[in-house]
């Protein structure tokens, strides 16, 4: 499992025009499910994101955490994050998790996730537009199989 992290002062998704999740403060997350994901990716993948200590305290340092700060997550599916570019110019996904098995552990992470702090989401397999006001800008890319 793949997740583009980056820590917004706002975020939102548009499908045909209409909002459909918004947030203010926190972390806009691209997650994409690699075939073999499990469970306890998401797991693993959570725990890691809500405890990153990415947002600055009162000294200007990156020493606090989306719990610390009671910020919010918009969380984006994207198969795209699966695309292997190595060969080539079109890139391949072989590596993308099916839909019917990528929606589900995508719905499961949302979960997980709106255990620990409130969640907006966009719609899986939609066409979306995504507006992220990009704190820093700080970025971080993170695979679970690498926790």
């Amino acid at each position: 499992m793949i997740a583009v992290i980056q820590r917004v002062s706002e975020s939102y998704v548009k499908v045909d025009e209409q909002i459909i999740g918004k947030i203010g403060k926190g972390l806009n997350i691209l997650l994409g499910v690699v075939k073999g994901d499990t469970e306890e990716d998401i797991n693993k993948l959570v725990n890691k994101i809500v405890n990153l200590r990415i947002f600055e305290d009162e000294k200007g340092k990156m020493n606090l955490s989306l719990l610390d700060i009671n910020g919010e997550a918009l969380i984006i599916s994207q198969f795209t994050l699966a695309g292997n570019v190595k060969k080539g110019r079109r890139p391949s996904f072989d590596d993308a998790e099916k839909p019917e098995r990528a929606k589900e552990l995508y719905e499961k992470f949302c979960d997980q996730f709106s255990k620990y702090v409130h969640v907006e989401k966009g719609i899986f397999a939609a066409d979306m537009k995504v507006f992220i006001l990009n704190d820093g800008p700080v970025t971080f890319i993170i695979n679970s199989k690498e926790l």
